[in-house]
């Protein structure tokens, strides 16, 4: 059966279940859904059952959108939703997505819009024929969401054009029925950095993330190894990014700068995130006179091709693989994906990094799949010995370390990554604040730090119970203290690297660029500063050598070489990383349900992988396996 078969009896199903009135003017592949646009949509809206038994029937997603020639100008619904919705609601924005059909509402009290069991929505629909999305207000303006929702409006054509070519993608027939399922190691094997696996069946490619290895200064070593024979892109189907860190979505955009025209599959926070750090990672590169790799215009036909999925969605993204992301507790949107191959034939998970335990940002990861044959599991922190103290504790001794410094005269540099572990010690410095273990000290934040804040906060449904609680009702936002102050020009960096005793929250958390070090060198030769590093650091960069105890750097500045002593305190905290321990991955390993066949051990340092795999074989009697990047792993 062709293609066009398929979708010929796609649509005449549809047409057999669905009620007359309905007036279906199109149907069409769109991605992974089966979109059907009626003329009109209060009949299939009214009784979500039969859009239900629809998908149930068909084993597809279907969404009803309405034709685009019978919903309301955009001004009138503007018009008509503040009439409907009044004052009460607060509303702040009104934007459309017409592709989807959608008229995006934020307001401060989504409650009121929503209505009991869902009546205002239903009205907003009856009068307009725009799909309502209603969204809390963010507290912080993000203007990479703004600029995502400009080019969404700016190329809803082109968007629908890509939709249905991913459409034809997922929705071919399957030719090649061999249940060979293979995994190569492309990055991030026996590594930390730029992972990369590539998912192969007899009849379809996928890419589980494509990141860059930030810290390499060798091409051979920072991006995934494309050059070995399994990966085609033209052969590929679908990418999917469990999160947004460059480790893991740096490399994204090259490969629509190489030809590829599928989708890319991830939360709606790691969309935004991983569009904000590509596009600082180009700025910082430039800067530095590297070559790129891509171009912001890659960027951007990366975001026209992303399509995003909540936790426990279900997708189609080839025909014989379905994709469900789970919470990963990392940062916020990070996923576990799932990954469904044939029917019932067999299931993966790649936790490629997880928390699983609370934090003061997520829950902990998720650890219950519906059917797991095979585990990736990271080992960030997988010998024995890596151990991580309790949250308590760590809090304790970053006040202690922030009072002697202040004490002396000093400042405290906290390099940061800006998504995660940025956001992690701004809620514990304001709690500090706030429950006087520390002065209203100003705390400087430099580099991506408030936008990815922003974004964090414009996806509240994503962070933990507690802190949506802080936020929307006890008036707690821990982003917005008045003590937390964004740098936003040289002369202000000056100034507070010349000024009063400070907190410095900067990016990068790895001292491998941007303005970290620069207060680094400003700070490193004043014995009353201190340097406290809160997350990993990676092999090869600057925040590594000094990690082990290096007394001095050579920097090249304006062509000449100039030597810093180091005089300032150096400190680690290993307990603020978004990464499990070596118990918690044991936990993990126990508790996962249910118990995989085999575990492949990923994402750490050679020593580390090969560690944890030998006690994963030895405590739970599985196949377990430590591979190298360039293997080829055949699981069925």
């Amino acid at each position: 059966m062709s293609y066009k078969e398929v979708l010929e009896r796609t649509i005449k199903e549809i047409h057999d279940e669905l009620p007359k009135n309905s007036e279906i003017s199109k149907i069409e592949f769109e991605g992974p859904e089966v979109a059907v646009y009626s003329r009109n949509p209060r009949v299939l809206v009214d009784d979500e059952t039969i859009v239900k038994e629809l998908a149930k029937r068909l084993r597809k997603r279907v969404v009803i959108r309405s034709d685009p020639e019978v919903r309301l100008p955009k001004d009138e619904t503007i018009f008509v939703v503040n009439e409907l919705v009044g004052k009460e609601g607060e509303i702040t924005t009104i934007d459309f997505d017409e592709l989807v059909g959608e008229v995006i509402i934020e307001a401060l009290k989504p409650g009121v819009i929503i209505g009991k069991s869902g009546e205002m929505l239903r009205s907003i629909i009856a009068k307009t024929l725009w799909r309502p999305r209603v969204m809390r207000t963010p507290p912080i303006e993000s203007r990479v969401i703004k600029t995502i929702r400009h080019l969404y409006q700016e190329n809803s054509k082109k968007r629908q054009e890509i939709l249905k070519v991913i459409g034809h993608r997922i929705h071919r027939p399957i030719i090649y029925r061999d249940d060979t399922i293979r995994v190569t190691a492309l990055g991030g094997f026996a590594e930390v950095g730029r992972s990369c696996s590539l998912l192969q069946t007899g009849e379809s490619s996928i890419l589980i993330d494509c990141g860059i290895n930030v810290g390499s200064n060798s091409p051979n070593n920072t991006f995934p190894r494309f050059d070995l024979p399994e990966f085609d892109v033209e052969k590929l189907d679908a990418v999917v990014i469990s999160h947004a860190h460059l480790d893991h979505s740096g490399f994204v955009p090259y490969l629509f700068k190489y030809g590829y025209n599928g989708a890319v599959y991830t939360t709606r926070p790691t969309r935004d995130l991983m569009t904000m750090l590509q596009i600082d990672y180009l700025d910082v590169a430039n800067k530095e006179g590297k070559t790129l790799p891509y171009e912001k215009k890659d960027i951007i036909e990366s975001v026209l091709h992303t399509i995003v999925l909540d936790y426990g969605e279900v997708t189609d993204i080839s025909p014989d693989i379905r994709l469900t992301f789970h919470n990963a507790g990392h940062i916020v949107g990070s996923a576990i994906p799932h990954l469904h191959v044939g029917e019932g034939v067999y299931n993966l998970a790649f936790a490629q990094d997880i928390k699983f335990a609370k934090s003061n940002l997520l829950d902990a990861a998720n650890s219950r799949f519906p059917r797991l044959e095979t585990l990736f599991i990271e080992s960030t922190y997988g010998k024995p010995q890596d151990i991580l103290p309790p949250r308590v504790e760590c809090e304790k001794q970053l006040r202690n370390i922030i009072l002697d410094s202040i004490k002396k005269g000093g400042k405290v540099l906290i390099p940061v990554l800006a998504v995660g572990r940025a956001q992690e010690i701004l809620v514990v410095l304001e709690g500090l604040m706030r429950n006087g273990e520390l002065p209203n000290i100003p705390v400087y934040t430099d580099g991506m730090i408030r936008e990815a804040s922003a974004i964090t906060t414009a996806h509240p449904e994503f962070l933990s119970k507690a802190l949506r609680e802080r936020i929307f009702h006890a008036g707690q936002n821990p982003f917005l203290a008045e003590q937390i102050k964004q740098i936003a020009s040289m002369e202000e960096r000056e100034l507070v690297m010349h000024g009063d005793p400070a907190i410095i929250v900067a990016t990068s958390g790895m001292l491998n660029g941007g303005p970290s070090v620069m207060y680094f060198k400003a700070l490193c030769q004043d014995p009353r500063n201190a340097l406290v590093f809160v997350s990993y650091q990676g092999k090869g960069t600057l925040g590594s050598k000094i990690q082990k105890g290096i007394t001095e750097i050579q920097v090249v500045e304006n062509g000449k070489t100039v030597m810093y002593h180091i005089e300032m305190a150096i400190h680690s905290i290993t307990g603020f990383t978004g990464h499990s321990d070596r118990k918690e991955l044991e936990s993990y390993i126990h508790k996962v349900t249910p118990k995989p066949e085999r575990v492949i051990v990923i994402h750490g340092e050679e020593s580390k992988v090969s560690k944890f795999a030998s006690w994963i074989y030895k405590n739970t009697k599985r196949e377990s396996l430590a591979p190298p990047n360039g293997t080829t792993i055949r699981l069925r």
